[in-house]
């Protein structure tokens, strides 16, 4: 019986995804074997080379003749663009990019190709990392071979942490057409060139983990080619498909052509239960939280409690090839704690499908050690939802007996159990960075959320953290329903008028997510009218509301870069990009050495 586990594109390629080494965890704990292969971190390697970079333009150049005879075919001055079928729409952008570099940029497809692999390079390398303006420089230049190398299937488009398509839509027939489309879809060959290496490891089950919509494509892409190429059971998994698995339901052809089954919710038990089936030694009915076609009909099996975290085996790295990740060191992502252990804040459906546990924080200093005996690995970022006051502390006491000599960051709410003596402690264990669920600088907003916390008290608890030589970052976000533009003001001037505690901060745009608590009671939150999605996989709802217009949503996002960047001096931390490489830069560094250092770009 041989497992294999998949994780497919497009996800940041700075560290391993939580997900597959846990599950991997629990069957080797079981008894199983089994092989990993991250697709994600493989296909950025394979595609950032001089060869392939140089291959993608000069396929794009050499398509430039048949777009343009395509296009003319369905031209007509009477059309707008919306009236031309979706093939033509694309075909139509793509004609335009490419004409775009070879007009204007004949320079970057010269050069680009000529660096990439030195950047990537740059990036991984620990002395060369740690220098300001060579790594933003090969970040940049990678960010241009990424664009490039997306010209052939353009307007389809990969970035560092994304895959997009202006015309993709959540719909089930829309991403099919998108899976099976090969002019915007450059998953297609990639993962052909791949199938002999998956047939060598011959796997009885197929486990594909898809977390987030930047990974439709590529995970059912995979998913598909590896159903109708091996005899394998092709199971799907992770976050976003048991978000909207009530929509995926209705589509027995799912089944039919991307998985044998669908695992919904925590993996942990079931991915087990399910390797047990497929080795005989359960019925298929007995697999918890399973999705599945019999006789032409879906069957979804029950839920079953899922395993506490202080349950489950240590994670498992065999197989990864840790060396190829865009990082000089390895940031493993790990959970002291699994759902919310507030779980009430209205805008908020983070925790939908998990349960609320703590894992001993004796276990977790010791799987640390374990970790780092073997692998090397002494950089860690807790996934938790939040980590609490007094977790927090029973952790750094642990950590500081055992010696770990760890480094880590965590995410928490703006408690004021969070004294100085609790917060010393855990810069004093390794603790260098807090992202905190800041929000909202109006006091209307943060009542309507229900964060739960003393608004009055935010900015004395930043400053405690900072005194102790620990680096907040600050969650905030726009567009509440019921938030105003002034509202949204007082957000800006919370940031800009605390810089000295609030040392950098993520800034984003309220989406309603299906299992949010405001749609119980939408007038109260400032919703007018809730809106049925046309896209039946979208996990979010659209909304009219009391608050801000487009408009003003516009005009508020321009002020908060403006503002705040001028409020921050051009600051080093907005160009790391990514806070895991801000994490390298305060363990390498300091709190004030990020805070003062001026870039030479």
């Amino acid at each position: 019986m041989k497992v294999l586990l998949a994780f497919p594109p497009q996800w940041t390629p700075i560290s391993p995804h939580f997900a597959i080494p846990s599950l991997a965890g629990q069957l080797i704990d079981a008894g199983f074997g089994v092989d990993v292969f991250d697709f994600n971190i493989d296909f950025y390697d394979t595609v950032l080379t001089e060869k392939f970079v140089s291959n993608s333009i000069s396929r794009a150049i050499s398509s430039q003749v048949e777009l343009l005879e395509q296009i003319r075919k369905y031209h007509s001055d009477d059309k707008k663009f919306s009236d031309y079928p979706l093939e033509i729409q694309n075909k139509m952008v793509k004609y335009s990019k490419i004409k775009e570099y070879t007009t204007k940029r004949k320079n970057d497809l010269i050069n680009i190709p000529l660096y990439v692999e030195q950047a990537k390079e740059a990036i991984r390398d620990k002395d060369v990392f740690y220098k300001p303006e060579i790594l933003i420089k090969s970040m940049s230049i990678l960010d241009e071979a990424l664009d490039m190398i997306s010209l052939p299937y353009y307007p389809s488009k990969i970035s560092l942490d994304s895959y997009s398509n202006p015309f993709f839509r959540l719909n089930y027939d829309t991403i099919r057409y998108f899976v099976f489309d090969k002019n915007t879809n450059i998953f297609i060959d990639y993962f052909n060139s791949k199938l002999d290496e998956i047939k060598k490891i011959n796997p009885d089950y197929i486990g594909i983990s898809i977390n987030s919509s930047s990974q439709i494509v590529p995970g059912l892409t995979l998913a598909h080619l590896l159903k109708k190429n091996l005899k394998s059971h092709v199971n799907m998994g992770g976050n976003f498909f048991g978000r909207v698995v009530d929509s995926v339901v209705k589509h027995k052809e799912f089944f039919e052509i991307f998985c044998d089954s669908l695992l919904v919710e925590e993996g942990e038990l079931p991915v087990v239960d399910l390797a047990r089936y497929l080795n005989n030694e359960i019925a298929i009915e007995d697999v918890s939280n399973l999705v599945y076609l019999r006789d032409g009909q879906i069957v979804q099996n029950p839920k079953k409690t899922p395993l506490k975290l202080n349950q489950m085996a240590p994670l498992s790295l065999r197989g990864y090839k840790l060396e190829k990740y865009f990082a000089p060191e390895i940031i493993l992502p790990v959970q002291s704690s699994r759902g919310c252990y507030w779980g009430k804040c209205s805008f908020c459906d983070q925790g939908f499908g998990q349960n609320f546990n703590v894992k001993d924080p004796n276990k977790l200093v010791d799987e640390f050690l374990d970790i780092k005996k073997k692998y090397g690995i002494s950089k860690f970022e807790f996934i938790d939802e939040s980590v609490g006051p007094n977790c927090l502390l029973e952790l750094s006491n642990c950590l500081k007996n055992s010696n770990a000599d760890i480094n880590y960051f965590i995410d928490a709410r703006l408690e004021n159990s969070f004294s100085q003596d609790i917060l010393k402690h855990a810069f004093e264990s390794g603790l260098k960075m807090i992202l905190w669920g800041v929000e909202s600088g109006s006091d209307k907003v943060m009542e309507l959320i229900n964060k739960g916390i003393d608004v009055s008290k935010r900015i004395e608890i930043l400053k405690r953290s900072s005194d102790e030589g620990i680096w907040n970052f600050a969650f905030i976000f726009f567009g509440f329903p019921a938030e105003t533009y002034s509202d949204a003001l007082k957000t800006i001037d919370l940031i800009v008028n605390n810089k000295d505690v609030i040392h950098s901060y993520g800034r984003s745009v309220f989406t309603m997510g299906k299992h949010t608590r405001l749609k119980e009671e939408p007038q109260k939150y400032g919703i007018v009218q809730i809106f049925p999605s046309e896209d039946e996989f979208m996990p979010s709802f659209h909304f009219e509301s009391s608050g801000m217009t487009p408009s003003e949503m516009n005009n508020i996002l321009e002020h908060c870069t403006s503002t705040c960047l001028q409020a921050y001096n051009n600051p080093l931390w907005m160009y790391l990009r990514y806070r895991e490489y801000l994490f390298l830069y305060l363990t390498k560094y300091s709190k004030e050495f990020v805070s003062n250092y001026k870039l030479n770009l």
